[in-house]
């Protein structure tokens, strides 16, 4: 790709105490009104126009825009392998990167960030908008001043937040455990199985408790290998035995997420099971999560989700659809074998679910 870099000029050198680069894949927060009032995508070169608090900032501040600003309902694994590559290619050079995202797809996208990027000790952090940064009401701005500083803030000289999180609407959250909620309202983002890692308000309070410990000397690696032979199965009351078996029977279909009901829960008729038994035997990869937004798979609570565990469906915890399906195309194509992914898939790989929810 043909990235656009901008540099902006926000410090004097002698001020300037850090450093960070902002990813512009697209999104509402990038968009501002034409003379016909139309939303086109701005040059961030006048973002100091928008946000000239920016000017505040003790900071170099980098921006690399896609050549064509995407919708997030339009991002695909190649997208993520682009994103993934500019962090992993700019690393040293900042101490901080965030990712300007649609809202739409945003949980997926920061997810599958967490499992490609191993070994992560900067923060990463994706924000975005419910208006556009020229709205007389926006959101855009608070939402972007506050992840650069969050993006290069230390302690001790170290950074305090070192992995993949969203920041919307005050709250900080780890990227893997957080769900779009809302469309209509600015607390778009929800994370019910996990703590947030900051609030913000006239300061940013730190959850320390709940961030990833930063750990000294860790090298990072990149990962552009991901398997999309997969897809989301909900379960809904009267889904039939010929569409799960049609489902399964899909053309270099190999992992399967299985949305079920409560804690994990799903048909007890003859069929149903069957259906299922037959997809595992062929060597399927089924995982469990639940539908619900704060749900938590324990297979076995209750009878109708005993035979699951007996026939061999994996308990998905307290994961999310989000961060389940993006695991699920991430091990599928950079482990060897069906047994290391299975085990990969019930444990967490980059904080994304429980060890408890695995009990």
């Amino acid at each position: 790709m043909n990235y656009k870099i901008v540099r902006l000029n926000t410090a004097a050198k002698s001020e300037i105490t850090s450093s960070v680069l902002i990813i512009y894949t697209g999104g509402t927060l990038g968009m501002a009104y034409d003379e016909s009032g139309s939303l086109v995508p701005f040059n961030f070169g006048q973002i100091l126009e928008k946000i000239p608090t920016l000017t505040s900032m003790n900071a170099a501040i980098t921006v690399i825009s896609f050549p064509e600003p995407i919708d997030s309902s339009n991002v695909n694994m190649h997208h993520w392998v682009d994103m993934a590559y500019i962090i992993y290619e700019n690393y040293d050079s900042y101490d901080g990167f965030v990712v300007l995202h649609g809202t739409d797809t945003m949980a997926y996208s920061a997810s599958m960030m967490s499992y490609m990027l191993q070994g992560l000790s900067k923060p990463v952090i994706f924000t975005g908008a419910q208006l556009p940064i020229s709205a007389m009401r926006s959101d855009a701005r608070e939402n972007l001043m506050t992840s650069l500083e969050i993006a290069t803030a230390k302690a001790n000289g170290k950074p305090i937040v070192p992995e993949v999180c969203i920041f919307f609407n005050h709250m900080l959250l780890r990227g893997n455990r957080s769900k779009k909620v809302q469309s209509v309202h600015f607390d778009a983002f929800e994370s019910e199985n996990y703590p947030p890692l900051a609030e913000s308000g006239i300061v940013i309070d730190y959850n320390y408790a709940a961030i990833k410990p930063f750990e000294e000397g860790k090298k990072l690696k990149y990962f552009n290998e991901l398997d999309n032979n997969v897809m989301v199965l909900k379960l809904f009351p009267g889904i039939t035995q010929n569409i799960m078996d049609s489902c399964f029977a899909t053309k270099g279909l190999r992992g399967v997420v299985l949305e079920t009901y409560g804690s994990g829960n799903s048909p007890s008729e003859r069929w149903f099971i069957e259906s299922l038994e037959k997809a595992v035997k062929k060597g399927l990869i089924i995982l469990n999560v639940s539908q619900c937004n704060g749900g938590r798979v324990i297979q076995g609570r209750y009878e109708t989700s005993k035979d699951l565990k007996r026939i061999g469906v994996l308990s998905g915890g307290d994961i999310t659809t989000e961060a389940a399906i993006t695991k699920l195309m991430f091990l599928l194509a950079n482990e060897n074998s069906d047994s290391e992914i299975r085990r990969k898939l019930i444990q967490p790989i980059a904080g994304e679910m429980s060890l408890t929810a695995q009990v």
